[in-house]
């Protein structure tokens, strides 16, 4: 049990079998309200500014490896199975493959029933729904996914498997932490710099993966892994985020679609640029959503092989 290979495995396990598990004290909710009271606390003394941001960074970060090594330090003195149960159990509940994949699923047989499957979308994506067709549900679906797969499934995965548990608790608190301050509006423009910055550079990397790795996943299910690799470097600059684009792009090249097309924000519409060659289509139907859930399933098994190898490389 005190080999990290097991821990890796059977969290993986966990998560492919179960879910993510759904608790009132899970970490992702605990650090979010942490985060909330810090800030109140932060800005009540008018530590509002990027200073005042970098001291929240540090408090939320450190809270999250602090709590979790305090709990853990107790249960060894108890018995050094709990503290591998306690490890096993945060682990599982930090990985979230299965969760993307089944809504992007359960999303793909709502199809049918447009306001149930818009209904669904809501819970992925942050832009309108109602405006949106079955093409538009998705193009969207595919967006979300593609772009989740780097920060919400390469970035934590490859984390455990390079860094252990405490590397996978980092990473989530830093995504979460972007998530709740990394906006650039006047109230988190420069409160929510360290968050924002610092999940930017967390994803760097397994952003630029993410492509050889989905062209690869693309040659085993017989897509387009050429287009995925062309797409990728001609199109992520489509996307403000330094980093969502490449993922996004390159699935759309693996299947030879176009994605984005007309996006509606609180009424208004935001853009109706493509991503994609213009010849490629963009009126898509379940069966290119189930080309793409498949894709992305693969994409995670590979991802999964990567990071046991990295592990293995790093144990030598």
């Amino acid at each position: 049990m005190n080999d990290p290979l097991v821990l890796i495995l059977g969290a993986c396990l966990l998560d492919a079998l179960f879910g993510d598990p759904v608790y009132r004290l899970h970490p992702i909710r605990l650090i979010g309200h942490w985060s909330l009271l810090c800030e109140r606390l932060l800005f009540a003394r008018g530590l509002n500014g990027r200073w005042g941001g970098v001291v929240h960074w540090l408090l939320i970060v450190g809270a999250a490896v602090g709590g979790w090594f305090a709990v853990r330090l107790v249960l060894m003195a108890l018995h050094p199975a709990l503290a591998f149960i306690w490890d096993l159990f945060i682990a599982y509940s930090l990985l979230c493959t299965r969760e993307l994949l089944e809504q992007g699923w359960r999303l793909c047989r709502e199809l049918d029933d447009l306001p149930a499957a818009r209904r669904r979308l809501s819970l992925l994506v942050g832009r309108d729904t109602e405006p949106l067709q079955r093409d538009g549900l998705v193009r969207a679906t595919l967006e979300s996914l593609s772009e989740n797969l780097t920060d919400g499934v390469l970035t934590p995965l490859w984390a455990l498997c390079l860094f252990g548990l405490p590397g996978l608790i980092i990473v989530k608190a830093i995504s979460t932490l972007d998530s709740m301050v990394g906006y650039n509006n006047s109230r988190y423009a420069q409160f929510g710099w360290a968050g924002a910055r610092s999940d930017d550079l967390i994803h760097w990397l397994p952003a630029r993966l993410s492509v050889p790795l989905l062209a690869l996943a693309a040659t085993l299910r017989g897509e387009h892994p050429w287009l995925a690799v062309r797409a990728a470097w001609r199109y992520h600059a489509l996307l403000p985020s330094p980093n969502s684009g490449w993922s996004e792009a390159a699935c759309a090249g693996a299947l030879r679609v176009r994605l984005i097309g007309p996006v509606w924000r609180h009424g208004q519409l935001v853009t109706a640029t493509y991503m994609g060659d213009p010849e490629w289509p963009a009126d898509l139907s379940a069966a290119d959503l189930e080309r793409g859930l498949w894709l992305i399933l693969v994409a995670c098994g590979l991802a999964l092989g990567l990071g046991l190898l990295l592990h293995a490389l790093l144990m030598r």
